[in-house]
Formats: C-alpha cells, sequence, structure tokens
C-alpha cells in the first residue's frame, strides 16, 4: 500500500472522528477538536487525491467513512444493532475493496505501458 493510500486511510479515520463530533460536540474544547479533524481531514483526502483517481479515492473515503461512523456508534454509543444495517455495511466493504483491487491493476498496468515506453 502506498502513502497516498495510507493518506486516504488518515482522511476516513478523521471522517470518522468529525461526524462523532458533530453529533456529540457540548463545548469549545470538543467543537474545537471536531474543526480540526474537519480540516484535517480534507488536507488528506485532497493530498491523496492528487495522485490516485479522484472517483475512486472518493468512492473509497465515502464507504469506509460512513462504515466507519455507524460501526463507531455502535460499538462507542450503544446505538442499537439492525441486521439490515450491518449487511449494507458489508455490501459498502466489498465494494470499497473491489474498487481498490481494479486500481492496484490499472495501476499496474499503466506502469508496464510506461516500462515498455522507456525500453
Amino acid at each position: 500500500m502506498n502513502k497516498h493510500w495510507i493518506k486516504l486511510l488518515i482522511a476516513v479515520v478523521l471522517e470518522v472522528i468529525w461526524v462523532i463530533g458533530l453529533a456529540h460536540s457540548y463545548d469549545v474544547w470538543t467543537w474545537s477538536g471536531t474543526i480540526i479533524a474537519i480540516l484535517l481531514c480534507n488536507y488528506f483526502l485532497i493530498t491523496a487525491t492528487e495522485y490516485l483517481p479522484t472517483g475512486t479515492a472518493y468512492a473509497v473515503f465515502v464507504g469506509l467513512g460512513s462504515a466507519g461512523a455507524v460501526i463507531s456508534e455502535i460499538v462507542i454509543f450503544g446505538e442499537p444493532i439492525h441486521l439490515m444495517k450491518i449487511l449494507f455495511i458489508i455490501l459498502l466493504l466489498i465494494g470499497v475493496i473491489g474498487l481498490k483491487l481494479v486500481t492496484d491493476q490499472e495501476e499496474k498496468k499503466e506502469k508496464e505501458k510506461v516500462e515498455e515506453v522507456n525500453e
């Protein structure tokens, strides 16, 4: 996994943090933390999409962020578990993994083409 995908994963974690912050902030400090998480999230997302396919990166970002927000609400805040929620999270994750695999294959083919041209 290259550093751009890691930046995207950092953005996902920060997205989950700020989504939780929007729902549960109650004073200046928690709101400040939420705002900082929003700013850092956008920074990491933007820098990751400079090198990754934007559509794929954004789909991964939204999918993992949504799944992370729902799972964290269940685990941390005791949100009731519904079978349909879990099934849709699994479906989201399957889609995200599929996008990542397809993108990796496309990047590999692109590198091979560049190497052939350079030879």
